[in-house]
């Protein structure tokens, strides 16, 4: 009988370095950055894709990394939160959140920048639609209206 694989070699574009890592076949995005990589940007919130706290960009487009596996984004271009400056400089999004105060116990704000970074390439025409678009993100401190107002801004003039 032949004995199952459970390892596998994988390749990703780390907030522009190219990463090797041999991970077993059910390791998440989330868990490879995290324990793999040391990048503890994304947080562990609920574990189940429903609270937002661990969304990263996956070429480009926001996604939950809890639920997805680390195999299944091999060869992707993976953008943290920790990757999203230039240098000294931060984002724009960044910046927006500092200044229109955007944050809390920052538990959540990782993974609401890389949202919002994600966003802005989308329709985001209205604020109402930028507070649709965010949704998916939970603030347990409820700062959700500088969040809109901080994304919106930076939307608007994207």
């Amino acid at each position: 009988m032949a004995r199952r694989r459970t390892e596998s070699d994988v390749t990703l574009d780390v907030n522009g370095h190219e990463q090797d890592l041999r991970l077993d076949n059910r390791t998440t995005l989330l868990d490879a950055l995290r324990e793999h990589l040391g990048l503890t940007g994304a947080k562990k919130g609920c574990d189940h894709g429903q609270c937002g706290a661990c969304t990263v960009l996956l070429d480009g487009r926001r996604v939950v990394s809890c639920l997805v596996l680390a195999c299944s984004a091999h060869g992707a271009a993976v953008t943290t939160v920790e990757g999203l400056s230039a240098g000294y400089g931060l984002h724009p999004i960044q910046e927006a959140f500092i200044e229109h105060d955007a944050l809390q116990c920052g538990f959540c704000t990782p993974g609401q920048i890389c949202s919002a970074v994600g966003l802005t390439a989308e329709e985001t025409a209205s604020p109402a639609a930028v507070r649709e678009a965010m949704s998916g993100n939970i603030c347990r401190c409820g700062a959700y209206t500088h969040i809109a107002a901080a994304v919106y801004e930076v939307a608007a003039s994207s």
